[in-house]
């Protein structure tokens, strides 16, 4: 398993910051290994919302099956994900109001390599420290769109 977290402040509300990072239609705003939404429930984010994301990373694209698992509004977000040959993806965001109208948004990423311990190991030496990069790339992003 590899763990991804990073942080940043928005000077925007945690309402605006929520209606952006629980739209499906807007991750190719923020995401920077978005590729494509390939499906999306509609409706306000509830437990149970699915969603199916092509993301891109190292060359190969990817297609990754997402059910909100944890919602609490305006809050904390927490989305569980199957990739290809029995990968899996746990992303978490956490927002907290901060200075007056600024939100703190915090994420984190879990991943699950295919094939145990073997995969794991070769997860880390074909991606490095591209995961952490990326994740500081898309939040920076997400302040741009949103400041």
């Amino acid at each position: 398993m590899s763990v991804v977290t990073a942080s940043i402040q928005i000077a925007a509300p945690p309402s605006r910051v929520w209606d952006v990072v629980m739209d499906p239609h807007r991750l190719a705003d923020w995401v920077t290994i978005h590729r494509g939404l390939r499906n999306a429930e509609t409706g306000p984010p509830r437990v149970g919302l699915r969603m199916e994301q092509q993301l891109h990373l190292r060359g190969v694209s990817i297609d990754v099956h997402w059910k909100l698992v944890e919602c609490v509004p305006l809050r904390r977000a927490v989305w569980e994900g199957r990739g290809p040959a029995r990968s899996r993806a746990r992303t978490e965001y956490v927002l907290r109001s901060e200075d007056g109208d600024a939100t703190r948004f915090d994420y984190r990423n879990e991943f699950h390599a295919p094939l145990g311990p073997i995969g794991a190991i070769a997860s880390r030496a074909l991606v490095g420290g591209m995961p952490e990069r990326e994740a500081e790339r898309t939040l920076a992003r997400l302040k741009a769109l949103l400041e």
